[in-house]
């Protein structure tokens, strides 16, 4: 197996060398490969869950220490296996990559970013900011030190499942995201789990009939959004090489459908944002406040409580979801809308 280091700065951008070689691995396709050694602790099936939407998406497998992506590079598609190799949790971690498909060396050169090695938290584990936080916090952060954010860097691949979601119940926008990649996605190449699929490309989401789309679950205005974003794919994926600050939100904003909950989901994921938070989301404000300070509380109460944070906002967000916190449930819960009525 060829090998390689990822031991890079956090201020570091660009890709990790690597030695890529085809070796034989069970299966009619042969695997590009790389090892990563990384300085600092590393919680890949925490780390990755964040990019899977749903329990049940088909482009995503992730248990305790290996994960399967199934996506598109500018060379084309590409099956990826991370598999971490076990270690003390405050020790580096080495993972070993194999990526099959005409996309696979692009994809090997993204596994640093993918696995947060450019995502610095530094800052937020010094003393003086640490001891700001709630004990719970401090306590979440001590049982998580391999938490990082991950960056796809694939803008469209994120987009479509963020819209999906819009206004929706989580069970409607998982099912919708299954239906359409199953149907019109492709089977990942190589040796791949069952069932792991590519979803389309921008073009194949356009090709999408509108009947299709309604047997999904999706309303009109969030596939004419995923339309329009799939005609502007060449333009929104060349953000994705650009620098995390507001000017690449408002560009993904001035998009018609997209707005800052959508943006912050996306940049969450693209560019491993640490303080865009989902303001807008029906859920995260009563929860953030339940959790904060035993109340609920709405989107502006929400960005009060967690400003004295700025900068590292949706890290905070990920360390309460880390303690296990469940607001009191109050109400009837959401009932899923039939769009394929309307």
């Amino acid at each position: 197996m060829s090998s390689g280091t990822a031991a890079a700065s956090a201020g570091r951008r660009g890709p990790v060398p690597f030695r890529p070689g085809a070796a034989p691995v069970s299966g009619p396709a042969k695997a590009l490969s790389a090892e990563y050694e990384f300085s600092r602790p590393l919680d890949l099936a925490g780390t990755l869950r964040v990019v899977a939407h749903g329990r049940g998406d088909p482009t995503v497998r992730i248990s305790a220490g290996e994960a399967w992506l199934a996506f598109r590079m500018p060379t084309g598609p590409v099956t990826l296996r991370l598999a971490q190799q076990p270690g003390p949790l405050l020790a580096g971690a080495r993972v070993a990559a194999q990526a099959w498909g005409p996309g696979a060396a692009e994809a090997l050169e993204t596994v640093p970013a993918l696995l947060g090695e450019f995502d610095d938290w530094s800052g937020f584990d010094e003393p003086g900011f640490l001891a700001t936080l709630p004990h719970g916090l401090q306590d979440a952060r001590r049982r998580h030190p391999g938490i990082r954010l991950p960056s796809t860097g694939r803008i469209i691949e994120s987009l479509v499942p963020v819209v999906l979601e819009q206004k929706v119940t989580i069970m409607e926008a998982t099912h919708a995201w299954r239906y359409l990649v199953q149907r019109f996605g492709t089977p990942a190449p190589g040796p791949a789990p069952a069932g792991l699929m590519i979803a389309p490309d921008a073009a194949g989401w356009r090709r999408i009939p509108s009947w299709d789309w309604h047997r999904a679950g999706v309303d009109s205005s969030r596939s004419r959004t995923v339309l329009r974003a799939c005609s502007a794919a060449s333009g929104l994926e060349r953000l994705a090489a650009q620098p995390l600050g507001p000017e690449v939100s408002a560009k993904l904003q001035s998009l018609p459908g997209i707005g800052p909950w959508s943006a912050a989901e996306i940049l969450q994921r693209t560019h491993g944002s640490p303080d865009d938070v989902s303001v807008g989301d029906f859920h995260l404000a009563a929860y953030v406040g339940a959790a904060l300070t035993g109340q609920r509380t709405d989107d502006a109460g929400m960005l009060e409580l967690l400003e004295p944070w700025r900068g590292h906002r949706q890290r905070v967000v990920r360390l309460i979801m880390l303690t296990g916190f469940r607001k009191q449930a109050y109400g009837p819960k959401l009932s899923p809308q039939d769009h394929r009525r309307h």
